[in-house]
């Protein structure tokens, strides 16, 4: 039985999810419920962090679609 993605597309879904995680690894951080935190509106988690996501989901829909050229 042949699958539909190959071994490369599954390579490309890993590194897209990997991405994915590091987002939103990004997002987060301390917040504390007891004093005002200036942190929580970060260039980090206010700009980089949703890029990389978006990075990642592209990269999903990319290792997803993805097709090799045949060799003939």
């Amino acid at each position: 039985m042949k699958s539909v993605l190959d071994k490369t597309n599954y390579i490309i879904i890993a590194i897209s999810l990997v991405v994915i995680i590091i987002g939103f690894c990004l997002m987060g951080g301390s917040s504390t419920d007891i004093e005002y935190n200036p942190d929580v509106f970060s260039f980090r988690r206010i700009t980089v962090a949703p890029i990389v996501c978006a990075i990642g989901f592209v990269g999903m829909i990319f290792g997803i679609m993805f097709k090799k050229k045949s060799d003939k």
